[in-house]
């Protein structure tokens, strides 16, 4: 049979999406009160009107303590007629709207929160120089019934798809990595038990929403350190969530915003970009020799995630997003052909919100993107995310046209 296009009509469990692109969840640094604003809607109305079929919010909190930091959104009462506004306009656009859903556990900055950040097990936070509390079972059961609480507030908003954060060492994610899960109760140990919070996570939400959203999970191919989720875990893990039946996807992607984040975007290390974007302890604690450790150096390749995710393709059945450095057509026709019901991109969209419809009308046949990162710096700066090359590029055109 032969590969779909991906350009065509698809589902994502109850949904109907018109094609099979999705825009994926990357922080949009456009939400300074920790409410819905103008220019987030613009930002995801780009790509929308750029022909992707499904955009991704990111970073959508909650609780409190979940929050990277201050500015970004909890899910509530308060932020439900915002995050309403958000859908309707990209349902207007003809596109879908996905919500981020998660709790940032360590990756969380408490002193910017103004809350203790929890995860799996006590550990030392470099983000806020404070000390991360583990969880304990009432902070667990709390966390479960606010996923529930969330994705009921998102539905409501009109959102169709809710994607559960288990990655990048969030919460979820601190649990299921040994290195960061040293407990001796029912939640570590074994893999199975380290598992256990995403599973119930994943269960409470489908019996919350049931077929009134899609349901999908971020979980990790690899983590990319030591004592992180394996390939081999995360496989396990995959095999775990989709014998429960609680989902209609998993998107897969890599790395550890705690411990090693080069390892989900390769390419360029602006390290130095970051170092001044951050608050002076970090920004000194990052030119140090452990800092610069910190910010590792991957060479790019396009699809840098493929060959790992084959092997998720080839032992389970459940509907599968390929992510990782993604900018060629060809690329997202390989994925089809692979056996990949969809194909996530971040940055190249980033770069050229309107790439999808060029490709689609054949004026082009891959991105312009040169996965230089200095993107990434910008989540911290100001005025939220954006390539500085596109900036570049454009105010270089800009000085060439005619004034009049």
């Amino acid at each position: 049979m032969a590969a779909p296009d991906v350009f065509s009509p698809t589902t994502l469990g109850p949904v109907r999406l018109r094609n099979r692109t999705v825009k994926a969840a990357t922080f949009e640094g456009r939400t300074p009160y920790g409410q819905v604003t103008d220019e987030l809607v613009d930002y995801h109305l780009a790509p929308v009107r750029g022909g992707v079929g499904l955009t991704t919010v990111a970073y959508l909190a909650v609780a409190p303590e979940g929050r990277t930091h201050r500015e970004v959104i909890v899910v509530g009462d308060d932020t439900l007629p915002g995050l309403a506004r958000l859908a309707d306009a990209v349902h207007a656009e003809g596109a879908a709207i996905a919500g981020q859903v998660g709790h940032a556990g360590p990756v969380a900055n408490g002193r910017s929160n103004g809350v203790p950040a929890i995860a799996a097990s006590r550990m030392p936070s470099p983000l806020s120089m404070q000390l991360v509390r583990p969880a304990s079972e009432a902070d667990l059961t709390r966390v479960t019934k606010a996923y529930v609480a969330a994705s009921r507030t998102l539905v409501r908003a009109g959102f169709d798809v809710l994607e559960l954060h288990m990655a990048h060492s969030y919460l979820i994610s601190s649990f299921l990595a040994p290195g960061l899960n040293r407990r001796r109760d029912r939640w570590g140990g074994s893999l199975e038990n380290r598992a256990r919070l995403a599973r119930q996570v994943a269960r409470a939400v489908r019996e919350e929403v049931g077929d009134e959203a899609a349901v999908t999970a971020k979980v990790s191919l690899s983590d990319g350190f030591k004592g992180g989720v394996t390939t081999d875990a995360g496989l396990e893990v995959a095999r775990l969530l989709e014998a429960d039946g609680h989902l209609d996807a998993l998107q897969l992607s890599g790395g550890s915003s705690l411990m090693n984040p080069m390892y989900l975007f390769r390419g360029g290390t602006p390290v130095e970009e970051f170092a001044a974007a951050m608050p002076l302890p970090v920004r000194l604690g990052m030119r140090t020799p452990v800092g610069r450790g910190f910010m590792k150096s991957y060479d790019f390749t396009e699809a840098y995630f493929r060959d790992k995710a084959l092997r998720f393709r080839e032992e389970l059945s459940i509907p599968l997003m390929l992510l990782g450095g993604i900018t060629k057509l060809e690329t997202m026709e390989q994925a089809m052909a692979d056996g990949f019901q969809y194909v996530a991109m971040g940055r190249a969209l980033l770069r050229e919100p309107d790439l999808l419809n060029r490709l689609q009308a054949g004026r082009s046949v891959e991105g312009v993107c040169i996965h230089c990162n200095r993107c990434m710096p910008t989540i911290y700066a100001g005025p939220g995310t954006h390539c500085p090359v596109a900036l570049e590029v454009t105010a270089g055109r800009d000085a060439t046209l005619p004034q009049t």
